[in-house]
């Protein structure tokens, strides 16, 4: 099999339209998906880690309200900052090297934000997020450049492994605390399954350096700012981000308001993340292959309402039920992802898309743990909060039903 043939199976264009890959891809992408999915897991604990443990970490450091709000918006406003700029990194290095820095990045700051006082927490987390940041813009282009063929079903495993990540972060991160002897440890433990994915990627990407090459200059300078669509994605994207780091940030802490324990608050959300595993992937393929996606994103909406609704309004009646319906609602991010890939025909269009997306819409995400914990403060108590959540899903489901058309950028 050629060279070039064997490097874009890793490293798919940036520009130009996506090669039909030939059978001797089929080993060398079993060995990619492996690393995709590795990867995958690293991308949630750094942050839904923390909301189980954050009133320990509050008391442990001295720290304020304030402190408590930059930290858990630090994260989207990291996602924005980085995710713009991954295009430009993954085009200068590469994509298999910037995945690997972006793990390094991961596995560095969560071990350093526990050596030392708040603003320490603060520098490792960002450390930590930024290279998060990279990670989320650049895994949609590997699927959309090493897996055409299977974008939905690659989208939904992706998602999956995130998402499962996400609630292993919330749910074990508590008993890692009791285990280890408090929260440094609990939080600083997630480095090792950096360091594991980083080495699978590494034997991924083995061989396989260059950076990708520009098949047009013209299209490599093609800019997304004026594209209507391209907007619409990037607000749906950010509208469901923005309800999602909300809950991440403050959804343990509402449970523990109503009467839930610390460790019961910590399982449930981690059922909320969850549940969204199987829905990854079952709905994304299904919805991939079909002409448009709007419906299934509507429908997660109404979902969504409905848990969101009855936290707020009764809280403590049914606290697991809650929690499968806002799961149900947040599983609309593996179509987020789906979307973007789909809404796109060229490699080069999905990074710029995705960099877009992920770069603006976790700019307008970063308010949401800030907001959410303002209005609790403004109003002495969750109603408030979550009325504004309420309101959000229901402008989400219009821009999904939009961005889910069957058309292109």
């Amino acid at each position: 099999m050629p060279v070039e043939s064997r490097e874009s199976a890793l490293e798919p264009e940036l520009d130009g339209a996506i090669e039909t890959r030939t059978p001797g891809v089929v080993a060398g992408g079993a060995l990619l998906a492996v690393a995709v999915v590795l990867t995958a897991l690293n991308l949630r604990p750094a942050i839904t880690g923390v909301g189980p443990m954050l009133a320990e970490m509050r008391a442990g450091l001295g720290a304020s309200v304030l402190w408590a709000g930059v930290l858990t918006t630090l994260p989207t406003l990291c996602f924005a900052g980085a995710g713009l700029a991954a295009p430009l990194l993954a085009r200068r290095a590469g994509i298999g090297a910037a995945i690997a820095v972006a793990l390094t990045a991961i596995a560095a700051g969560l071990v350093l934000r526990v050596l030392d006082g708040p603003y320490v927490v603060l520098g490792g987390t960002l450390v930590a997020t930024a290279g998060i940041a990279l990670i989320n813009v650049l895994i949609p282009v590997v699927i959309k450049g090493s897996f055409p063929a299977r974008i939905g079903l690659m989208t939904g495993v992706y998602t999956a492994a995130l998402q499962g990540g996400g609630a292993l972060g919330s749910a074990v991160t508590p008993q890692l605390g009791d285990a280890f002897g408090g929260w440094r440890p609990a939080l600083g433990s997630w480095a090792v399954v950096a360091v594991v994915a980083l080495a699978a990627w590494i034997l991924a990407a083995r061989g396989t350096g260059r950076a990708p090459r520009h098949a047009d200059a013209a299209e490599g300078g093609r800019s997304l700012l004026r594209n209507r669509l391209a907007w619409i994605v990037t607000a749906f994207f950010g509208l469901q981000a923005f309800y999602a780091y909300a809950a991440m940030g403050w959804f343990p802490q509402v449970l523990m308001d109503a009467g839930v324990s610390r460790d019961h608050a910590g399982l449930l959300f981690g059922l909320v993340s969850l549940i969204a595993v199987p829905i990854s992937l079952v709905v994304a393929p299904m919805a991939a292959r079909q002409r448009g996606q709007g419906a299934w994103i509507v429908t997660f909406g109404v979902f969504g309402l409905a848990g969101t609704a009855g936290l707020m309004l009764a809280p403590a009646w049914s606290p697991l039920l809650w929690s499968v319906l806002i799961g149900l609602g947040m599983s609309v991010f593996s179509l987020a992802l789906t979307v973007i890939a789909l809404r796109a025909k060229t490699g080069g269009d999905t990074a710029r898309l995705s960099g877009m997306a992920q770069g603006f819409g976790y700019l307008f995400a970063a308010l949401g743990p800030f907001l959410f914990g303002l209005l609790h403060d403004l109003a002495g108590g969750w109603t408030a909060p979550l009325a504004m959540l309420l309101g959000l899903l229901v402008v989400q489901m219009g821009f999904g039903a939009l961005a889910g058309r069957h058309r292109f950028v």
